[in-house]
């Protein structure tokens, strides 16, 4: 994957996996949009905050390579693609440890106000989406 700007390590827990032992695939996802988040902080972005909104998910997309089982060692790598005038696409693979991908793909967050409304990106935002910033 191209153009990463951030990288979220955690340790699959015990909670995320289904009789088979693997991490069920919903679960999956909790990754990459824990690494948006975590990138979203360090940024010095708001993430969530009832008084100003936040940023759900409008679209997920994910094609599942080699599963994952508890306490598995995986890397999060985050690429921002589209940065819109209030969404942004946002490209993710996952890496186990011995660096092989285990699931790739795209999400799409919109960004809203307090309400729920679809709001503009403010400058800041934009630039350190970007990478301006």
């Amino acid at each position: 994957m191209e153009n990463i700007r951030h990288r979220y390590e955690c340790e699959v827990a015990f909670a995320d996996t289904d009789a088979s032992g693997w991490v069920h695939f919903s679960k999956i996802l909790q990754y990459p949009e824990r690494a948006e988040h975590d990138f979203l902080e360090h940024a010095g972005l708001v993430v969530f905050d009832r008084s100003q909104g936040g940023w759900p998910r409008v679209r997920v997309v994910c094609d599942y390579a080699r599963p994952l089982t508890f306490q598995d060692n995986i890397t999060v790598e985050l690429a921002v693609g589209k940065v819109g005038s209030g969404s942004v696409t946002w490209f993710f693979q996952i890496l186990k440890d011995d660096g092989k991908v285990a699931a790739s793909g795209e999400m799409v967050t919109a960004k809203v106000n307090n309400q729920g409304q679809p709001a503009r990106l403010e400058e800041k935002e934009r630039a350190v989406l970007e990478g301006r910033a």
